[in-house]
């Protein structure tokens, strides 16, 4: 009776092992991704400054950095730093970089356009 019992132990002993590795493979997967995830937050105001030597807008209290990727819109084209001046409304969005700095994702410089709404009845 004892050696059928100390079977039985063994047996699920060994198949709950075999079982457990890849269900815990499978949690730590996602948990991986969501560091490597790189989260941007919008923001919009004023320009209170451009410093073009150190790349760097002043919107509010904040100080964004411009990086090689940062795209810059103005009136719909594409547009560059030289073409932000302080006073005008901007608006896009950046992300946290290494040691806190601000990096700008996007920039776009004056209001934000109107939609125009499409009308699907056709005039006859």
């Amino acid at each position: 009776m004892k050696k059928l019992l100390t079977l039985c132990l063994a047996t699920l002993l060994g198949a709950s092992c075999i079982l457990q590795p890849p269900a815990a493979e499978k949690k730590a997967g996602p948990a991986e991704k969501s560091e490597k995830k790189v989260q941007t937050l919008p923001f919009h105001g004023k320009i209170e400054s451009v410093n073009q030597a150190s790349k760097t807008i002043k919107v509010g209290e904040r100080t964004f950095h411009v990086t090689s990727t940062t795209r810059f819109i103005k009136a719909g084209k594409p547009a560059t730093i030289d073409d932000a001046k302080a006073g005008e409304e901007v608006g896009g969005s950046y992300r946290e970089g290494d040691g806190g700095k601000l990096e700008l994702n996007s920039l776009r410089i004056g209001p934000k356009a109107e939609k125009v709404p499409k009308d699907d009845k056709k005039e006859k």
